[in-house]
């Protein structure tokens, strides 16, 4: 399932990133401000876009998400995934099976924006790179430690603090892009990001 997958994509390679000690200013101030708006509990839907220059194939498909951060639930087709902060349970409706794991920091990087955006100082290293004329200021994150991409790169609405999309670059010259809409302010109980138990579904505890 491409919503999960694509997090996953490539194998890992050699890094580049800004020089250490280089703190963009611009774009920590951005970042700040996108991480402000998104604070509480919002439902917004994410368009997956996988770029493959070899294969020339582009997938799209769309999730809700629901968060209020560290915590969210996302629905995907047949997948659920929940997590309140510490455990994951992913539940898959046509295998009738959920698994279970402990949630890390390196976790759900672009299914959970607004973890990303609060914690992304330990991980990434931010350089802002332009505003566009639509108003979107661009500022990408470079990993800290080799992992399967080697940059996210975020659209931000430069007045309003907003963020448009997300963009996870792999080493095989594929792309991901999260694109964000239909923000909406929603009240959720603890109990929304918690797997409540079903008949009949088998537990696959990973912990």
């Amino acid at each position: 399932m491409m919503v999960i997958a694509c997090v996953a994509l490539c194998g890992r390679g050699q890094i580049t990133h800004t020089p250490q000690g280089d703190m963009d200013k611009r774009a920590n101030e951005l970042i700040k401000k996108a991480s402000n708006k998104m604070s509480g509990t919002v439902s917004f839907t994410v368009t997956l876009v996988n770029y493959d220059s070899n294969k020339k194939e582009t997938h799209r498909e769309k999730a809700e998400i629901l968060y209020s951060s560290p915590r969210y639930r996302m629905t995907a087709g047949q997948i659920e995934v929940y997590c309140d902060g510490k455990t994951v349970w992913q539940l898959n409706k046509e295998a009738n099976e959920v698994m279970v794991t402990n949630m890390t920091d390196s976790d759900d990087d672009l299914t959970n924006p607004a973890k990303l955006l609060a914690n992304y100082s330990k991980n990434y290293r931010a350089k802002f790179i332009r505003e566009e004329n639509d108003g979107a200021a661009i500022v990408d994150l470079q990993p800290k430690k080799a992992r399967s991409y080697h940059k996210i790169r975020l659209f931000i609405n430069a007045k309003t603090g907003a963020l448009k999309k997300l963009e996870q670059h792999n080493y095989d010259s594929s792309r991901c892009e999260y694109l964000l809409s239909n923000f909406k302010n929603t009240k959720a109980d603890d109990a929304a990001f918690a797997y409540q138990s079903k008949p009949g579904v088998e537990v696959i505890d990973m912990r």
